[in-house]
């Protein structure tokens, strides 16, 4: 077994991070050997490195919060559970940036056989954070419009897609000209690179349509530009600091136009919802992801023993997608 672990944090990601070869353990009651199929690197990964996400584990610790693995072997009371060989979802937080990870049966989630592993080894953190961005603040009917920056990262392209899918209009943020024609294949209505100008540049573009939503990755100077885009009333939603400043807003935003500020984490939405809505959204998710309905673009993928690449090519700036640990099993 081979893992990634980090026994301290610091301000370059790639330089705590390193691989650690194990022996594979011997399986107890329901425990069960799975082979890493592929594990994202998210933006959370990267600050959980650093020292600056909100909730950092004990040290030292197995880096990878996300991914799909193959059942390899059963522990003696698991049989009924899963089956060898069969896709299953990793618990989160496990430590998936790995070769193999054991798990108790009673925590894997089977998954679709014919789907993609790469595709749906994101569907625990990005997709859902999309959905629910569009549906737990404001009520949007067909034809209302969506605000977002950080357009391109893994939320901003699933959050495209399922907005074209509820018949919603998005505006679309980013730094970069050269991601709006991929963007826009996606479903995105209009894209628009951030700056002092934009809420100029929105009206613009909408033909001054009221916009009640504006969804913030990034923090700083960037989220009073999206208050500025807001109708009077409108509520704007931060669920990232990208940018790595607290989020700035103007007293005109907040005091003479009403806009309100909400934050959203999902990992807090998860403790408030009970068992059958966490079941409708991830069904709902699965469905589309295996059928190919809902997609997110990868940049490059690395094994295990490439952690160090992996990380460093996350954190740089001007990727084009995901980056994935994408272990190479015999």
């Amino acid at each position: 077994m081979i893992r990634a672990r980090y026994e301290r944090r610091g301000p370059v990601p790639q330089d705590v991070i390193e691989t650690v070869e194990m022996d594979e353990p011997a399986l107890t009651g329901e425990e069960v050997l799975l082979e890493v199929l592929s594990a994202p690197i998210n933006p959370s990964d990267l600050l959980t490195l650093t020292g600056d996400y909100g909730v950092l584990p004990p040290l030292p610790s197995f880096a990878g919060n996300e991914g799909v693995g193959r059942v390899a072997k059963l522990g003696p009371e698991a049989g009924n559970a899963v089956r060898q060989g069969q896709t299953v979802l990793l618990p989160v937080g496990i430590g998936t940036w790995s070769s193999h990870v054991v798990a108790r049966a009673s925590r894997l989630v089977p998954l679709p056989e014919n789907a993609d592993p790469m595709q749906l080894s994101m569907i625990t953190v990005n997709p859902p954070t999309a959905s629910l961005l569009l549906s737990e603040f404001v009520h949007l009917e067909p034809g209302d419009w969506v605000i977002q920056n950080a357009a391109n990262s893994g939320v901003g392209g699933y959050l495209v897609q399922l907005a074209r899918k509820r018949g919603l209009r998005t505006v679309n943020v980013v730094r970069r000209q050269e991601v709006a024609e991929e963007l826009k294949d996606m479903g995105a209505d209009c894209v628009i690179v951030d700056g002092d100008a934009l809420a100029d540049h929105v009206r613009e573009a909408t033909g001054g349509a009221d916009i009640r939503l504006a969804i913030d990755a990034v923090g700083g100077q960037a989220t009073d530009h999206l208050a500025d885009c807001l109708a009077e009333g409108g509520t704007l939603v931060n669920y990232g600091l990208m940018s790595g400043e607290a989020c700035h807003i103007s007293p005109k935003s907040l005091v003479f136009r009403d806009i309100t500020v909400k934050g959203f984490w999902l990992a807090r939405w998860f403790r408030a919802a009970d068992r059958e809505r966490q079941r409708a959204l991830y069904g709902d998710l699965t469905r589309m992801i295996a059928g190919g309905e809902l997609r997110a673009r990868v940049d490059s993928s690395y094994d295990v023993n490439q952690i160090k690449q992996a990380v460093a090519a996350a954190a740089a700036g001007g990727r084009n997608g995901k980056v994935l640990i994408v272990p190479h099993h015999g």
